[in-house]
């Protein structure tokens, strides 16, 4: 059949479509005559309910069911015919002046843009690297040394020190009123380690057990506590007990009880090289694919089809929802989500997506089965069962999905450094550490 695409502005177009009305008609006729067959209603027998009065109770629900896939068929056909890639759901609003005997729509929808990816070569990028050297390997160390500590007893006149375990009854007031959580007996945290406020801390060191102080605390603005965040109290301390920490020494003792094959410090290191290593690898990856999807984004040029940012914007105020649901927030399913809030990185991802699905397609990027394989096997190898890991990824399409997507990506991640100036760029392990993502 000939199709006439209206072209409205930027993406969007207009098919008109027709469907004769006698084909509506039969269709709804087998469908209340099927209906009819198993239909129970009161006062008749299964199966011998009148045609008149099964058309009547329900008549309309299939009229309007077969209108719906009447008009779905043939907006899809007309599509494919016109080799169209639509966007979305479309707009279908019935249209007056049909020709007898026919029923008129109008199809308003999007389709997806071209993409123009310009020349890579002249894209800027910052490649960055990081190793793994013996301070953070040291680091690491006293991290499962902290984890491993024992507590003893301090004697009773030694003042409380950072690294110590106190043992402290408080309670805080708020223009001299108690306040909900600003209360606790026996409770414990190590000095110096961030667990309380600076005041708090403060007024707790150099304290003996059995002695108790009063002293202001200010919440911080942006405390987690909604009702006292910004607010003035003050507290009395008792501290009950102070202990020291005693951290294992390293040697092969603490390597046997981590679990290291060989029980050996120099196993231990190893060991802990290896996962940093690891490490290292996801979040550099994850850095430098950042900064190439951030440069091939400023080479492209498309238009964005409203109904995939629509769409997109709804799946991330779902999963933003979702997301607080499971941290216990009352009635996450109805948390107000402004859409302006996700906007900007829901056009981001529609954009990105569409251009990298361009690149993947014109330069063959695709996930090759051998390496969505390696990719699960590192995923796999920091586990203590990685045949169980890959398992998983491999028992369940959306994983794998997942995996090819993600594959894809550093396909494309590649296949751009090979193209656009790289400057490398050495950074330090604590800094990597500590940049997000």
């Amino acid at each position: 059949m000939a199709v006439t695409v209206e072209n409205l502005e930027k993406l969007e177009r207009k098919i008109t479509l027709s469907l004769p009305v006698d084909v509506i008609q039969n269709e709804v006729n087998n469908r209340l005559k099927k209906l009819a067959r198993t239909v129970k209603m009161d006062g008749f027998r299964p199966g011998k309910v009148p045609m008149n009065v099964v058309a009547q109770r329900y008549g309309y629900s299939v009229h309007y069911e077969v209108m719906n896939d009447k008009v779905g068929e043939a907006f899809s056909a007309a599509a494919n015919e016109a080799q169209l890639r639509v966007a979305g759901q479309p707009r279908i609003s019935e249209k007056e002046g049909a020709p007898e005997g026919e029923i008129a729509f109008d199809a308003v929808f999007e389709v997806f843009p071209e993409v123009v990816i310009n020349d890579l070569s002249t894209a800027e990028i910052e490649r960055l690297s990081a190793e793994v050297t013996d301070e953070a390997i040291d680091k690491t160390l006293d991290i499962l040394r902290k984890q491993r500590r024992s507590f003893a007893q301090r004697a009773q006149d030694a003042a409380a020190a950072d690294g110590d375990r106190v043992t402290v009854d408080f309670e805080g007031k708020i223009d001299g009123e108690p306040f909900q959580g600003g209360k606790a007996e026996d409770f414990q945290y190590v000095v110096g380690e961030g667990q309380m406020l600076k005041e708090f801390e403060d007024a707790v060191r150099g304290m003996k057990a059995g002695e108790s102080r009063t002293f202001p605390l200010a919440f911080p603005a942006d405390y987690h506590g909604k009702d006292v965040a910004g607010k003035q109290a003050d507290f009395l301390v008792t501290v009950k007990k102070i202990e020291a920490g005693h951290m294992p020494e390293v040697d092969d003792a603490l390597a046997k009880s981590l679990g290291i094959a060989d029980g050996t410090v120099a196993g231990l290191r190893a060991d802990i090289r290896k996962n940093l290593e690891r490490e290292v690898k996801f979040r550099l990856l994850a850095r430098n694919k950042q900064a190439v999807m951030d440069a091939l984004l400023t080479k492209a040029e498309l238009d964005l089809p409203n109904a995939s940012v629509q769409a997109e914007i709804g799946r991330m105020i779902e999963s933003t929802r979702a997301d607080l649901k499971q941290r216990g927030l009352k009635d996450a399913d109805k948390a107000p989500i402004p859409e302006e809030i996700v906007r900007p990185q829901a056009e981001r991802r529609v954009r990105l997506g569409l251009v990298v699905a361009e690149l993947v397609k014109k330069n063959a990027l695709m996930a090759k089965p051998e390496q969505i394989k390696a990719h699960i096997d590192d995923l796999a190898a920091s586990y203590e069962k990685p045949e169980d890991v890959v398992r998983w990824y491999y028992g369940d399409r959306q994983r794998l999905a997942d995996v090819e997507a993600a594959v894809i990506e550093n396909n494309v991640t590649d296949y751009v450094l090979a193209q656009a100036k790289v400057t490398d760029k050495a950074i330090g392990f604590d800094e990597l550490m500590a940049q997000q993502g």
